[in-house]
């Protein structure tokens, strides 16, 4: 009797799409590694197809494995259920922020995983992909061990990654520039303001969810805390300053406007809501050190509101925060 190829040890990850889970490879020695087990429904199948045709370009672009892309192995389909092999990659940023008790990183890691990120987000930008999904969970620890501590001021254990490398995962919703931009990508608190306001999206609206996601490691909770977009919209506001008057003239999403402003009441109950959970981006610095206020600034030209004027990310790459990665790295590859 042929044994199987692949035997189920754990699930990793369930979701609308299907479930990701660890297997034995038995025809690599008993290899460990990921496979995404997609549901049988069309349009599942048909985002599995376009995530093959795009794991396949960076496999073949990227044969040196310089950029921080997760790995596919094999595809292959099984009783109409598209399945993808992945090496094996640790805990999601997310998770591990979750079973850390949401304690933010150390900037020093943020400095390295930050790197990381935006090197393989550029190599997508510059192979003509945006990602559009770009979040916590979306990006994995190479391995997810740690030490762990007491943190007497917090009056929890800590956990702290011995090795911070990370990969960028998911590519279901990645898009190429001639393909079909649909209306509304990203999930909702990563999402751009030119998503919310219907203007159009390109690469940009990667960075903007990158500038997101740093300053969640950074505070250990997500920036935009919300599930209406007005009120997203007005947590910019109290956070970044005042979206530019010609962004909201060309929004065909009337309703949240009002004479070329934001129709907001900051006395109403939301209105509260959004004064307390938010305030200007540099109120969240915790120290005031060169390393903090470097990582703030980048982070800062990440939210630029205007996506004609928000930082592209080779220019990220040459920012002040990571003059010294940029070194270590140079010694490895050529950025």
């Amino acid at each position: 009797m042929l044994r199987a190829r692949y035997e189920i040890v754990s699930t990793l990850g369930e979701g609308a799409f299907g479930k990701v889970v660890e297997c034995i490879d038995h025809s690599k020695s008993g290899a460990r590694m990921a496979l995404k087990i997609i549901k049988n429904i069309d349009r599942y199948r048909e985002a599995a197809m376009a995530e093959v045709e795009v794991l396949e370009q960076m496999n073949s672009l990227d044969c040196d494995r310089r950029y921080a892309c997760v790995r596919m192995l094999d595809w292959f389909d099984h009783h109409g259920h598209v399945c993808i092999s992945f090496e094996l990659l640790g805990l999601s940023t997310y998770d591990f922020l979750k079973q850390n008790n949401f304690q933010p990183f150390p900037v020093e890691h943020i400095r390295i995983m930050a790197y990381q990120i935006i090197r393989a987000v550029r190599f997508l930008h510059k192979n003509k992909l945006t990602h559009t999904d770009l979040k916590p969970e979306n990006i994995l620890f190479v391995d997810s061990k740690y030490d762990i501590e007491y943190n007497a001021k917090m009056r929890r254990d800590k956990r702290t990654l011995k090795n911070p490398d990370v990969k960028v995962v998911d590519f279901g919703n990645a898009t190429y520039e001639h393909d079909h931009h649909t209306s509304v990508v990203s999930t909702r608190h990563y999402r751009a303001p030119e998503v919310i306001l219907g203007l159009g999206w390109d690469h940009a609206c990667d960075v903007w969810s990158l500038g997101c996601i740093l300053i969640e490691y950074y505070l250990g909770s997500t920036l935009f805390q919300t599930h209406d977009s007005k009120e997203h919209l007005a947590m910019m506001e109290r956070v970044l300053g005042t979206i530019p008057v010609h962004l909201l003239q060309k929004t065909r999403k009337r309703r949240y406007v009002h004479r070329y402003k934001l129709d907001w009441d900051a006395h109403s109950s939301s209105g509260r809501y959004v004064r307390k959970h938010c305030k200007p981006l540099k109120h969240y610095m915790t120290a005031q050190s060169a390393d903090h206020e470097q990582l703030f600034d980048l982070v800062q030209k990440m939210l630029e509101y205007d996506p004609t004027k928000r930082l592209s990310l080779d220019q990220a790459l040459r920012h002040p925060f990571f003059t010294f990665v940029q070194f270590l790295f140079k010694s490895l590859f050529s950025i």
